[in-house]
């Protein structure tokens, strides 16, 4: 099960909000290993909700592929995955075939989305090394747009 804001009761969870600390993402992924956006922290971390249905997610994903391969070793970029209305066996099958290795979590009960106050697939959040959201972008995501919220966060 996703755990999507640790602490308090429902009305007091936090929500993701650009200039503050991101809130938990936790869990089982899609391959059936243990991940937790805390234990990324030290890293830039690029949060997207995504699905292996959505067109704009599917044109998007090749850049997201290239510019893990060009910053994952060299900068510590990592990216986590929230499935968005997806099931795990297409979107690993879809990951699969891309040849993806970041880990990406379902959302069964959608609690990672209100967490995150996703409207649409993709959107994708930008994380800082010290774990506070530096951007949010809706929608697609294109080169000059990843190039300039890396920048942001690879500092």
């Amino acid at each position: 099960m996703l755990l999507a804001a640790l602490g308090g009761c429902a009305t007091s969870k936090p929500v993701a909000t650009v200039g503050q600390p991101a809130p938990e993402l936790a869990g089982t992924t899609i391959d059936s290993k243990a991940v937790s956006l805390s234990g990324l922290r030290g890293h830039p971390v690029l949060v997207n909700f995504w699905g292996s249905w959505c067109v704009p997610c599917q044109r998007e994903f090749p850049l997201l592929l290239a510019t893990y391969g060009a910053h994952h070793q060299a900068d510590g970029f990592e990216i986590l995955g929230v499935l968005w209305n997806d099931s795990p066996a297409p979107a690993r099958d879809f990951m699969a075939r891309y040849g993806a290795t970041w880990p990406s979590l379902p959302d069964p009960d959608g609690s990672a989305k209100a967490t995150y106050r996703a409207v649409a697939p993709p959107q994708s959040y930008f994380i800082d090394r010290t774990g506070v959201i530096l951007s949010r972008q809706i929608g697609e995501l294109t080169a000059a747009d990843l190039d300039r919220q890396l920048a942001a966060i690879l500092r």
